[in-house]
């Protein structure tokens, strides 16, 4: 598969992939034309733009429609976040592969979270084979909540984050992605002593991109950020709205903006 290929080709370099999480057709195609060279979903933005929150929550068929729906007017590689496969149950996570494949991804993040690793690893065996049988490359991000989750500290979670790293890797991974560290000496130490494709999330603090591409980190993804930077626009944009009704506060914020209707036809 063609974009299968091209997805993965991105994370060899020798730039870094900086990658904006979308969560609905529209902030999808925002990002790609504003020159993304592929977009990903965020499992908390999409999670949230439907109303529900964060956290496995989410019902599988609505993540396949969004994920439909996104894929349907993108033209770069679509990476979808299926946070830990909704499921611990190795043959029905093998088939929400199969069709969030169908669905139009061509790479998926899948958390560990709390999980036990060789747990995860199972998890990551059962994708890495439903994929195979689907017929497409997918691009398998392991993710580890190591940090995230605050399950070590100091040298202890390092040297966690680098044995699973090892594991998810020999059970097909195709990246690590460790969410957390906004370190650039720790992030480079990661970077180094992991074989795949390392993947930082942007959060205050991190290095920017050319720092982290220095530091060997292959990507970077902004989670959240974009959504909360728009919806915080929305917020503050409908109280000064709700307050005096003037309409003019609303036309600066229109600048830049797309035509959706000629976008989409």
């Amino acid at each position: 598969m063609i974009q299968a290929a091209a997805f993965k080709a991105l994370h060899a370099g020798p730039e870094i992939l900086v990658l904006p999480n979308a969560w609905d057709a529209a902030s999808a195609a925002i990002m790609e034309d504003a020159g993304a060279k592929a977009v990903a979903t965020s499992s908390a933005a999409v999670a949230w733009a439907h109303g529900y929150a964060d956290g496995d929550f989410f019902p599988v068929p609505l993540l396949l429609t969004a994920i439909a729906e996104i894929s349907r007017v993108l033209k770069v590689p679509l990476t979808a976040d299926i946070e830990g496969g909704y499921t611990d149950d190795l043959a029905e996570l093998a088939e929400t592969v199969k069709a969030v494949v169908g669905a139009g991804a061509v790479g998926i993040n899948l958390e560990d979270g709390r999980r036990d690793a060789a747990l995860h690893a199972r998890k990551i065996e059962a994708v890495r084979k439903a994929a195979d049988q689907a017929g497409v490359a997918l691009f398998i991000n392991a993710r580890t909540d190591v940090y995230l989750k605050g399950l070590a500290a100091g040298e202890a979670a390092q040297a966690e984050v680098l044995a699973r790293a090892r594991t998810y890797a020999a059970a097909g991974a195709d990246g690590i992605f460790v969410p957390g560290p906004t370190d650039e000496a720790l992030l480079t130490v990661l970077a180094k002593e992991i074989a795949l494709p390392v993947n930082a999330m942007a959060r205050p603090g991190l290095p920017n991109a050319a720092r982290l591409e220095a530091a060997g980190v292959r990507r970077l993804s902004s989670g959240g950020g974009l959504f909360a930077a728009a919806y915080g626009t929305l917020a503050r944009a409908t109280a000064a709205y709700l307050k005096d009704g003037e309409s003019d506060r609303l036309t600066p914020l229109s600048e830049g903006l797309p035509s959706f209707n000629k976008r989409f036809g």
